[in-house]
């Protein structure tokens, strides 16, 4: 469903209004040409002591209105309470273009933004503490049909070293599931391998997925494609096509896949 972003609000805020009216439990929702300030992030940054394989950045809060190109968002729930996680693109009032994770309770919406959700009333996310990255990290309880639609919707979190695209085709297969397409979805890669461009050698990076799908190949067999945009520990923002079988999870990933979609 399309919902309104209202100025004013924190991105937080102005994401968990109507999904909570809606009756949402967890989700994925997306925008293109938003607008945010005060605005404020953090990109991925070395670990702070052995328990951790990475860590954020300082705080940067640049001056003057972000212009979103692009933000992926999941909805769940943290510590009682709606919380919103998000991974995006966008382009300062200098013209410098940037990429990471936006602070949802500091950042606010500065103009109305017209956002699209993918959801389910029965399903939920929640932060939950995890003994293997040593992070609290957004976890689905379950999967149901998104509510507005009627198709299904599958929350699936991938777990550190797993290769996406593999992992991706694995969840579908579990599900009985031939055809689904990338809703929103965000993560963390051990850097990135391109169909065609130079490799991002970063050992940690912040991901958003800009298109995917997951289908049969020419031999029947299932196939992940995912175009992302990704930032790592550099700052550098790279865009592209993943090259099969050669990019592992590094923290987490947060995906909703929409079956059988068009």
């Amino acid at each position: 469903m399309d919902i309104t972003l209202e100025p004013g609000l924190s991105l937080n805020e102005a994401i968990a209004r109507p999904l909570l009216a809606a009756g949402w439990t967890g989700g994925s929702v997306c925008f293109t040409d938003g607008w945010l300030a005060p605005f404020h992030f953090v990109m991925p940054a070395p670990a702070p002591d052995e328990t951790h394989a990475a860590w954020y950045s300082q705080t940067h809060s640049p001056d003057g209105e972000a212009r979103i190109e692009q933000a992926n968002i999941t909805f769940g729930f943290r510590d009682g309470g709606p919380f919103t996680h998000c991974h995006a693109t966008w382009r300062m009032a200098d013209g410098v273009r940037g990429g990471g994770h936006i602070l949802p309770l500091e950042t606010q919406v500065s103009r109305p933004i017209t956002a699209r959700a993918f959801g389910s009333r029965t399903a939920r996310i929640a932060a939950r503490p995890d003994a293997e990255t040593n992070f609290t990290l957004f976890t689905p309880e379950s999967d149901a049909p998104a509510p507005e639609s009627g198709r299904r919707l599958i929350l699936a979190r991938l777990r550190p070293n797993v290769e996406i695209g593999a992992a991706l085709a694995d969840v579908c297969r579990a599900h009985g599931v031939s055809r689904a397409r990338v809703r929103g979805s965000l993560g963390s890669i051990i850097g990135a391998e391109f169909e065609d461009g130079p490799v991002l050698a970063d050992y940690a990076t912040e991901f958003l997925v800009l298109d995917g799908t997951v289908a049969p190949d020419e031999t029947g067999d299932l196939r992940t494609r995912l175009k992302i945009a990704i930032v790592g520990l550099s700052g550098t923002l790279r865009e592209g096509w993943l090259a099969q079988g050669r990019n592992p999870v590094c923290i987490t990933c947060e995906f909703a896949l929409e079956v059988d979609a068009a």
